[in-house]
């Protein structure tokens, strides 16, 4: 793996020390000597950040509250899409706009989204040791982040898999790029391959769950949704698809349990609207009082 002294590092991204000083107190990055691409990736996100207003504790309170409502996310400035947000960061994760110190999802509108990092690796012009399946997994992300280069993402996590077949996290990202392909047979066999490396990984039992409700085996995706709720109780997208899924077997009654709780944990959102208004249709049908707790 090709390493970047303190020095590059600061030359490559054009910052100056104090800047990365001043990010190393912040918790944003960590101090060394010695960097990774992976590393000089991290930086480059926090330096966009910055540049655009945002400030290095807002960036940090975001990084947490992201970690906390996403299970399985340890990064979520790698493995996720960072936008401002006024002021904030949001953060595009499984298809939605998320500001995570709000716990709002949020609408997408194209015209107003500013990307912070599209091809970071033209920053880099060191040559990245590809022999290394942590750099090449970093690089399928900045990749995947691009809509021209989804086919390069595929490739690039193909080859991850190479090197470590149980890459539990190359496995889920691969299988959603086939998932928005509508490949959905290659989808769930990375997801069920993502399971097999990390059974409690719940991101990958939910991902499974929406490739086998897209494909009409909606009681294997209840199932499979339940899986993911008992690694991550507060995973609200769980909640929310559980919920419909309950629907569509006509078990209003165990929808109505998961809407409250997706309710709990997002009430503020676009989506909490919708699930507003079947909490309300389900009591007035089923005869129920609202339960102590729902909203």
């Amino acid at each position: 793996m090709h390493r970047y002294a303190r020095t590059d590092l600061l030359r490559i991204l054009q910052i100056t020390p104090r800047q990365l000083s001043s990010w190393e107190k912040a918790g944003l990055v960590a101090g060394s000597d010695d960097y990774s691409f992976f590393d000089l990736l991290q930086v480059k996100k926090v330096r966009d950040l910055c540049a655009k207003k945002v400030r290095p504790a807002v960036i940090r309170q975001s990084l947490e509250a992201m970690q906390k409502q996403v299970a399985g996310m340890d990064n979520p400035l790698l493995q996720a899409t960072a936008y401002t947000s006024g002021h904030r960061v949001a953060f595009r994760h499984e298809g939605k706009l998320v500001e995570p110190i709000a716990g709002q999802f949020m609408f997408d509108f194209a015209g107003e989204k500013k990307l912070l990092t599209r091809t970071p690796i033209a920053a880099v012009p060191t040559k990245v040791d590809t022999s290394n399946a942590a750099e090449l997994f970093t690089r399928g992300i900045a990749l995947e982040e691009d809509p021209n280069t989804q086919a390069q993402a595929i490739a690039t996590y193909e080859r991850v898999l190479k090197l470590d077949p149980s890459h539990a996290a190359a496995h889920i990202n691969l299988g959603t790029l086939h998932y928005n392909r509508q490949d959905y047979a290659l989808a769930e066999e990375h997801y069920r391959k993502a399971i097999a490396a990390d059974p409690r990984y719940a991101l990958a039992h939910f991902d499974l769950g929406n490739v086998l409700d897209e494909t009409g085996r909606v009681a294997q995706a209840i199932i499979t949704y339940n899986t993911a709720l008992q690694l991550a109780p507060t995973y609200a997208d769980a909640h929310y698809n559980v919920a419909l899924a309950y629907e569509k077997i006509k078990e209003p009654r165990k929808a109505l349990r998961h809407w409250q709780a997706y309710l709990r944990l997002d009430s503020c959102g676009p989506w909490a609207t919708h699930a507003r208004n079947q909490v309300k249709r389900i009591l007035q049908a089923e005869g129920l009082k609202l339960v102590p707790g729902g909203r």
